[in-house]
């Protein structure tokens, strides 16, 4: 199996940790190799070749070089997605032919080259974390022009063509569905969590005794503490969560803590500034040996997703919310597949994109009832033990390859 996306071990970001995970459990059936980039988010500082091959964990990793320019700026983003996709077209064309090839979506062309591999004769699976160019054209990060037809066209080709396409909901399923794709070769598999690594520390948590204080030393110290961790980009709205915490400014028991970055993130803390806003603090990605710790920090976790975008992405981030057994407060279209997760479980609340006054009043009726909210976050830890564990998800990867493959419990590359 050869796995292709830009981002893999010591990466930070989403994609990364998952294709590693991934990879690291199917390394008991199947030789595994991937062709990754270089690192944007690794808060860990942990060494790694940067350029040619290492192994990791039973994994075979060829490192591509490419530009890392700053992703705030759309022209670096688009100079660091093609100058990766050449450094892995080239990896590729000189490396012997795997029997399947697993393509993520960083970048979204790489199912072109997984295209590619399969008239060479391989096996192709699309493994779908969003959906391009659909996600880029619903927030307006790139023009709904005719360039951007054919592009669709010819994505949507290639997962016509995949033996197997691989989504993470049912929402998503209905996209790629609408697309002509074949029922028969569409695979739900959910992103998951490692629940025996990520333990809840609810009591004694040095990350939550850190952070949950006054900013500037003259308010009262909070008691509460409303959490966003992840990417900050355009799919986020994260300036919904910036007018809630405005209209609660003057409830000092509630503390806002947004954690990662993005290519939005500067803007976010300009505009938190300009408004005065010292409830609001912000924090880069954490170290992932410090995840549960940050995550369990919460009281409440914040899972935002624009209603344009809910057929085009899951929230990955979800899933190690659950297995810090914090409960969640959705913002998100109700008939979305995120917002029947939550009720159906009874795992938090939700409340509307565009609707600040019912984010916060969402938020100040979570926290009235102390154990409830307790309550809501044992059925959110039980739910990724029972549902979204990792275990779970790599085995059925793992079917889903050997069924590709006609191997039954026999091993391949």
């Amino acid at each position: 199996m050869k796995g292709l996306n830009r981002s893999y071990w010591p990466d930070a970001e989403a994609t990364g940790q998952l294709l590693t995970e991934l990879c690291e459990g199917l390394v008991d059936r199947f030789e595994v190799h991937v062709v990754a980039g270089q690192p944007l988010q690794n808060p860990t500082g942990v060494a790694f070749r940067r350029w040619g091959t290492e192994r990791h964990k039973g994994v075979t990793i060829r490192r591509v070089w490419h530009t890392t320019l700053p992703k705030r700026w759309m022209i670096f983003r688009l100079v660091n997605l093609v100058t990766y996709l050449l450094g892995a077209a080239w990896a590729v064309v000189w490396s012997r032919r795997p029997d399947v090839v697993v393509v993520e979506t960083d970048p979204p062309l790489l199912c072109l080259l997984g295209w590619l591999m399969q008239r060479r004769g391989a096996r192709l699976v699309v493994y779908l974390q969003d959906i391009y160019p659909d996600l880029g054209v619903a927030i307006g990060k790139i023009p709904d022009a005719w360039w951007t037809g054919i592009l669709r066209r010819w994505m949507f080709a290639t997962y016509r063509r995949a033996d197997r396409v691989v989504v993470l909901s049912r929402d998503m399923r209905r996209r790629i569905l609408d697309g002509d794709v074949s029922p028969d070769k569409i695979t739900c598999v959910p992103n998951w969590i490692d629940t025996s690594r990520l333990q809840p520390q609810k009591s004694g948590n040095p990350f939550r005794d850190e952070h949950l204080q006054s900013i500037d030393g003259t308010r009262p110290k909070p008691r509460v503490l409303v959490m966003y961790s992840g990417n900050m980009g355009l799919c986020q709205r994260l300036e919904d969560v910036l007018d809630a915490a405005e209209r609660l400014k003057d409830h000092s028991e509630v503390s806002f803590l947004l954690v990662g970055d993005g290519a939005s993130r500067r803007r976010l803390e300009a505009d938190a500034r300009r408004r005065g806003l010292d409830n609001v603090r912000f924090l880069p990605y954490q170290p992932i040996e410090r995840l549960a710790e940050s995550l369990s920090a919460a009281d409440i976790h914040l899972v935002p997703l624009d209603p344009r975008v809910s057929d085009c992405l899951m929230p990955s981030k979800l899933y190690g919310i659950l297995a810090s057994a914090t409960p969640v407060l959705a913002i998100a279209s109700a008939d979305c597949e995120l917002a029947e997760i939550v009720r159906q479980h009874g795992i938090g609340r939700t409340a509307a994109p565009g609707d600040p006054d019912g984010i916060a009043t969402a938020i100040l009726e979570m926290v009235a009832d102390h154990e409830h909210l307790r309550q809501m976050g044992q059925r959110a830890r039980r739910l990724a033990e029972e549902q979204y564990d990792r275990r779970y998800a790599t085995a059925r990867f793992g079917r889903l390859l050997g069924e590709v493959l006609g191997l039954g419990d026999e091993t391949g590359e």
